[in-house]
């Protein structure tokens, strides 16, 4: 049974940061590359941060430098660190996992960032 639950959401003032969490199971999770999509305007959704099963990592140019996307392959955890949150940061987070033909996905997290 595959789970993917996404955590650590929440409101946070601008400038301040904030650490998701996601949580998997039922497949294996290392050979996986997750990643944290958000919606944005204009698109279905805009990819933020990826990391790769030989962790290899990637950003949305809107969050290089702030964002910091980390894995734990014996937790079966990903993180996203954010830092130096802006108001356009506000979206729901999902977690997302791939491999070949197989996507996980879990049902987001609300963040919000207003003074």
């Amino acid at each position: 049974h595959v789970r993917v639950v996404e955590s650590g959401g929440g409101l946070v003032q601008p400038g301040g940061s904030l650490r998701l969490s996601c949580e998997v199971s039922g497949i294996i999770f290392s050979m996986y590359a997750m990643t944290w999509y958000r919606p944005a305007p204009g698109k279905q959704r805009e990819l933020v941060a990826t990391v790769t099963s030989g962790d290899s990592t990637n950003y949305a140019d809107s969050v290089k430098g702030r964002f910091t996307i980390s894995r734990d392959n014996a937790k079966k955890m990903v993180y996203l660190q954010m830092n130096n949150r802006r108001p356009e940061d506000t979206a729901v987070y999902y977690c997302n996992g791939r491999w070949g033909q197989g996507v996980v996905e879990g049902q987001g997290t609300q963040v919000t960032v207003s003074s």
